[in-house]
């Protein structure tokens, strides 16, 4: 898969060629937005398991190092290998040293976001290493050789007769196929063989329980139980802010992510993995990848209490309207753009601006991060870091100084109604990014300054 250098606004141009999908992105997703507000609305006490589990969050990110060292050593108790990754690279070497330890060159992989921000599949791919990936929406989009564009629906994006015409290449199926069933049992037979015939699987970690040294997997397909089960070695990804103190606390969890995810009451599935089956090998590869980086930012540090549910990105109007693709981080939408900053700022630079503050993110969150205000906020360490365009810095600072004296923005107020009134090309014209795509308003008559004084000599 190619990167390119596009930033978002680019990319969102090119997914907006397409008006009839745009159209179907957005209410697929508004779909799954209020299926989730039906599941949510059925539980009197949703705002009080909201804010426990926050809590609980806040409490493991203000003791991290002690839950983790806690968790290793509950872990390697119950014969489990723990493996330690500081970014990206060491983690993908470790996952390499240890299927080449079993001279492994083929592995089965259920859905992991953490495999997809460290670009896992390309890595072992340029090792000779074989990855299947057996969740269905992340072997459609492997197929088609592209990332996910949604961290739990990654292949949203694709219609079904796109996906058809994908399997009747890949897999076989006859050309013009688009029956979702006859497309899902042909997925079923050939992911079969790879479980039967791949000695190692990868998993990802939903939950880490510190107190037992378990790992917990969400799935509605069951296919991290199939790899597992049958593998020799089962290796899973962690990043190291999935830890929960006590397996207690994992019952508020399971009843938010579902929920706030797909509307479900509960996963398919809520696979527990604890220790190795006899003559089995369980690695645990607990990664950071920036995550101490992002603890270290106070205004940054709750976006580290994300369970990977995907409700802010079912409610964004930008994400809904602009596709995943466009966000160039393997998590995208309102949380990858305030994640995404802290691994590379000068990169990810132009995401924190791709969203309209509305709050919708923070209103959904099942742990109530903060979104829409660290995004704000990662606009100011971005300005001030120097990562944003000239000519966006310059009307930045502009804005600045006219906010600073009021004579001078009531006279540019009433020069921009009079401009407006009398000489509309000036703003509706294709110079103005805003006109694209949406009316400009008609001229208001006097501003709220001049509303408000003119009431208050009323009232004398």
């Amino acid at each position: 898969m190619k990167e390119t250098l596009q930033d978002h606004a680019a990319l969102s141009d090119i997914f907006n060629q397409d008006e009839p999908r745009v159209n179907w992105h957005d209410e697929t997703l508004w779909f799954v937005r209020t299926k989730r507000d039906r599941a949510v609305n059925t539980i009197p006490e949703w705002e009080l398991l909201r804010e426990t589990a926050s809590q609980i969050k806040h409490n493991v990110l203000s003791n991290l190092s002690s839950y983790l060292e806690q968790f290793e050593a509950n872990a390697i108790a119950n014969g489990v290998q723990v493996h330690w990754a500081a970014d990206a690279k060491e983690h993908n070497e470790i996952v390499h040293s240890i299927l080449k330890k079993h001279a492994v060159n083929r592995m089965v992989k259920s859905k992991s976001m953490l495999t997809e921000e460290c670009h896992l599949n390309d890595y072992l791919a340029e090792n000779g290493i074989e990855v299947v990936d057996t969740d269905l929406g992340e072997r459609i989009v492997q197929l088609a050789d592209e990332p996910p564009s949604h961290i739990v629906l990654p292949c949203i994006h694709k219609k079904k007769e796109e996906i058809g015409d994908l399997f009747h290449i890949h897999l076989g199926t006859a050309a013009g196929e688009a029956d979702p069933q006859v497309l899902t049992e042909a997925a079923r037979q050939d992911l079969r063989s790879a479980f039967l015939t791949r000695r190692a699987a990868l998993t990802g970690v939903n939950f880490a329980v510190a107190e037992t040294g378990e790992i917990v997997v969400c799935t509605n397909e069951g296919n991290a139980d199939m790899g597992v089960h049958l593998a020799d070695v089962h290796i899973a990804s962690m990043g190291i802010e999935k830890l929960i103190p006590e397996r207690k606390h994992l019952g508020f969890f399971l009843r938010l992510l579902t929920r706030s995810a797909t509307g479900q009451p509960i996963t398919t599935y809520s696979s527990h993995f604890k220790k190795p089956r006899p003559g089995q090998e369980m690695h645990i590869v607990l990664v950071d990848n920036g995550r101490s980086r992002q603890l270290g930012r106070e205004d940054f540090r709750n976006s580290l209490k994300c369970i990977r549910c995907g409700a802010c990105m079912n409610t964004c109007p930008v994400y809904r309207r602009s596709g995943g693709h466009s966000y160039q981080y393997a998590i995208s939408g309102p949380i990858g753009s305030i994640l995404a900053p802290n691994l590379d700022m000068k990169k990810h630079a132009d995401l924190p601006f791709a969203s309209t503050l509305c709050g919708s993110c923070s209103n959904v969150c099942p742990v109530k991060i903060d979104i829409h205000d660290q995004l704000y906020k990662w606009r100011q360490v971005l300005v001030k870091e120097g990562h944003v365009s000239p000519v966006k810095a310059a009307g930045m600072r502009g804005m600045a100084w006219m906010f600073s004296f009021p004579a001078f923005f009531n006279i540019a107020g009433k020069s921009g109604r009079w401009f407006m009134k009398y000489f509309p090309f000036m703003v509706n014209n294709k110079l103005n990014p805003w006109y694209k795509e949406r009316e400009m308003p008609a001229p208001p008559k006097e501003s709220f300054r001049e509303w408000y004084a003119k009431r208050e000599k009323n009232k004398k």
